[in-house]
């Protein structure tokens, strides 16, 4: 069967994360996504470790066909092809291209796409109907940006403060969320428009930052307000004004408990054989439990000290509160709920296959009718020139050869 987006033709320009992120979860849902690749080198993320090839998983490349696990990624499901923006010919292709496709993504520093001739303006002018969509570090209309990297976002917007306590260093997120958010926003914002384009016949420029994506994500609590009220903003891994709300150190691990509300706190205590605590003024509602959540945390976390997870899971599940065992992320992704669901899948190498243990993310959304996946794995650098110059475009063997000899592929 299908996915959802069939028939969407998309004309991936992007390279490192953010931009083929995007790419990923549109050919993960069906559309045809055409990779575009720098001859002779690629996207920078085919140099990224570790590697996985026919000796299996290594740190370093050693073989020919080796590839890059997180190119391996985020590869998947598209068509791979090369072409040289600065060679003289490769705007004649780059047209072409251009009007076999319904979207264009790309992710290069702002003003990088109209300089090389392949921005919003011309490719608009080639194929009105085209959705242009461009993440960049700061928006398009940045005047000095400056360069864009996962840490600096999350730098600039404010979520490394947002982690950690008070007077310790800002926590970078373990996961390069600054590079991820962006292109969520910009996936929602290609379908909205393609809708549109298909309702018109006019297709429109899709702008996202990452910038501007995570810091609308930090904004979603309320920072001003823990300043005028004098709440403390940074606690860590408790969240205070949802006191008990944190991780807790057990005997053998550690475990996540969120008794966020009035009605969740009623079972705890006795869950905990400490019923005085739903009598005790400081803790008996939600707001003076805020006020108090240094208290309550240590006393919640006193308590889990002498269990194990599994002695803590099994109390709190019994009293219907919420309560999870912190997994590493090896043990996450290998989920077999996850992995029915596709929302993680195995990574293959397009000749060697997968190794144990080797995941990467799946399309988290089922659908009823035309499901969601991928499949082929990601392509070698170029491999399929000859499908998309020959096939897709209509080009000769002899002019696809003149290609190849004169650099352009």
């Amino acid at each position: 069967m299908s996915g959802p987006l069939e028939g969407v033709t998309v004309l991936d320009l992007t390279r490192a994360l953010s931009g083929p992120y995007a790419t990923l979860l549109l050919a993960g849902m069906g559309a045809r996504v055409v990779k575009v690749e720098q001859p002779g080198s690629g996207d920078v993320a085919r140099g990224n470790v570790p590697y996985l090839g026919r000796d299996g998983v290594d740190r370093l490349p050693r073989h020919d066909d080796d590839l890059s696990i997180p190119f391996l990624e985020r590869g998947r499901g598209k068509l791979g092809i090369t072409l040289d923006f600065k060679h003289p010919d490769a705007m004649d292709v780059f047209d072409d291209l251009v009007r076999e496709a319904d979207v264009v993504v790309e992710n290069f520093s702002a003003g990088t796409a109209d300089r090389l001739g392949i921005g919003w303006a011309h490719a608009h002018e080639v194929n009105p109907r085209i959705v242009y969509t461009s993440i960049s570090g700061f928006g398009a209309d940045a005047a000095d940006s400056g360069k864009a990297y996962d840490l600096t976002i999350q730098a600039l917007s404010g979520l490394a403060m947002a982690n950690g306590r008070t007077g310790e260093d800002p926590v970078r997120v373990g996961l390069p969320l600054g590079d991820m958010t962006a292109p969520l926003f910009a996936v929602m914002g290609t379908l909205a428009a393609v809708l549109r384009a298909r309702e018109t016949g006019h297709g429109q420029h899709v702008d996202v930052s990452m910038l501007g994506a995570l810091t609308s994500m930090v904004a979603v609590e309320p920072w001003g307000g823990y300043a005028a009220t004098g709440m403390e903003p940074r606690t860590g891994n408790f969240l205070n004004r949802l006191a008990p709300f944190g991780i807790f150190r057990a005997l053998d691990g550690d475990v996540a408990i969120c008794a966020a509300n009035d009605r969740f706190f009623a079972r705890l205590p006795a869950a905990m054989d400490m019923p005085e605590l739903l009598e005790d003024p400081r803790f008996a509602r939600r707001a003076p439990r805020a006020a108090n959540a240094d208290e309550i945390h240590r006393i919640v976390g006193e308590w889990a000290a002498e269990l194990t997870v599994e002695e803590i899971r099994k109390k709190l599940v019994a009293a219907d509160i919420p309560v999870s065992r912190v997994r590493t992320p090896a043990e996450a992704t290998a989920d077999p709920q996850v992995l029915a669901r596709g929302e993680t899948v195995p990574l293959e190498h397009p000749d060697h296959g997968g190794a144990d243990g080797v995941y990467g993310s799946g399309i988290p959304i089922v659908f009823s009718e035309t499901p969601a996946g991928f499949a082929t794995p990601a392509p070698h650098l170029g491999q399929h020139n000859d499908h998309v110059y020959g096939e897709l475009l209509g080009y000769g063997p002899e002019r696809i050869a003149a290609m190849r000899e004169h650099g352009l592929v």
